[in-house]
């Protein structure tokens, strides 16, 4: 296969650094870049300094000093990210990475946009063919577009009055380092929410759940157990810990000794990767029944889905059931980063025609078809 250029865009607002383990852009640049380069394509990397991002080149566009300039010091782990892209954090981004590109750029070269319409003006100045390669987001621009589900896929393509489907689209999974989130078949017993602290995320749902089946829940993320805003007052609730944003160590620590994973969201949810981070440690999830969640939790095997209050207390009372070993078996031959790299590898092959023949582009080297088979655990197939 011919090896590729690309130029891969950090983000304007954070140092793309794995201890910055909450923000799911950080950690998926990351992990896009090493498969990239495992393939051996070459990456330059736009980012701000103290990014560790594995590439051919590093190329700084913005520095702490500037981050510091349009945001001010604050606590990353109990606040949400400070980001806009009018702000002078991502204008001044935007004008070195243009600039920079425009001295590295060859043709046949392709441009990584993780960000959406934040980085639509490098794309618009650099002229390069254009792939957002991980669209959990509704801001959306670019020709070429790969989903985190089909339930994304197709929202989005309802809110752009899409009634066709798009071929050089495609919808490839997140994607984690199973080395990360070690298996623990042994639970503590304790419930878990992981992520924002906001009200569409489910979190005052969560706390309902666990107080009516009588267990102690732990809150971990940014924000406040009181926020009016959210409609949220949580704090003097007695059967909850709560805990801001953590590191990677103890983000799997505590994933790996929950008994089970709450996850009643109300939105659609485009993925929700720490369904998955959970299920790689061996715990089941319990979760809302739309968004991706019926793309990653097999129910009865890995989690259960649930649409009313009861059936989230059912789960509860009944997750005995759900074996930590299907859990991680579903993650890690579906989730892994070995496994999505060669979809990636198949998706950026297939686009990388484009500069010749396009979608009649024959392959010669063609031996199968396997980038869309899905695995499932031992047990799941006896059945």
């Amino acid at each position: 296969m011919p090896k590729l250029r690309f130029h891969f865009l950090g983000l304007a607002h954070l140092e793309t650094h794995k201890r910055n383990s909450s923000c799911a852009y950080t950690q998926k640049i990351i992990k896009l870049a090493k498969m990239i380069k495992d393939y051996g394509h070459t990456i330059y990397f736009y980012g701000v300094e103290g990014s560790e991002v594995t590439c051919d080149e590093f190329i700084q566009v913005s520095t702490q000093e500037i981050l510091k300039s349009t945001y001010g010091d604050y606590d990353r782990s109990k606040n949400f990210f400070q980001q806009d892209p009018n702000d002078f954090a991502h204008q001044n981004f935007n004008k070195n990475a243009i600039n920079a590109i425009l001295e590295n750029k060859q043709d046949r070269d392709i441009l990584l946009c993780p960000m959406g319409t934040y980085q639509k003006p490098i794309a618009d100045a650099v002229k390069l063919l254009t792939i957002e390669p991980g669209i959990g987001y509704t801001g959306v621009f670019s020709s070429h577009r790969v989903f985190e589900s089909y339930a994304w896929m197709h929202y989005i393509y309802g809110l752009l009055n899409i009634e066709d489907g798009v071929w050089y689209d495609a919808v490839i999974p997140n994607y984690f380092d199973p080395a990360d989130f070690p298996f623990q078949p042994k639970k503590q017993d304790y419930l878990l929410y992981f992520g924002r602290i906001i009200n569409r995320k489910g979190v005052q749902v969560a706390s309902e759940i666990a107080k009516s089946t009588g267990n102690q829940l732990y809150i971990v993320g940014q924000g406040s157990l009181d926020n009016p805003n959210e409609g949220l007052n949580l704090s003097s609730e007695k059967h909850i810990i709560y805990r801001p944003a953590v590191g990677p160590a103890e983000r799997a620590e505590l994933l790996g000794n929950a008994k089970a994973v709450l996850m009643p969201t109300y939105y659609l949810e485009p993925f929700g990767g720490v369904n998955v981070e959970a299920q790689l440690c061996g715990t089941p999830v319990i979760t809302a029944d739309w968004g991706a969640f019926p793309e990653t939790v097999l129910h009865g095997v890995t989690g259960y889905r649930c649409r009313v209050f009861e059936e989230f207390c059912w789960a509860v009372n009944n997750i005995y059931r759900i074996k930590p070993t299907a859990c991680r078996e579903w993650a890690e031959k579906n989730y892994s980063m070995e496994r999505v790299g060669k979809m990636y590898e198949e998706y950026f092959q297939r686009v990388n025609h484009l500069f010749e023949k396009g979608w009649y582009e024959p392959n010669k080297e063609r031996n199968e078809l396997a980038w869309l088979e899905r695995y499932y655990p031992n047990q799941l197939v006896e059945r």
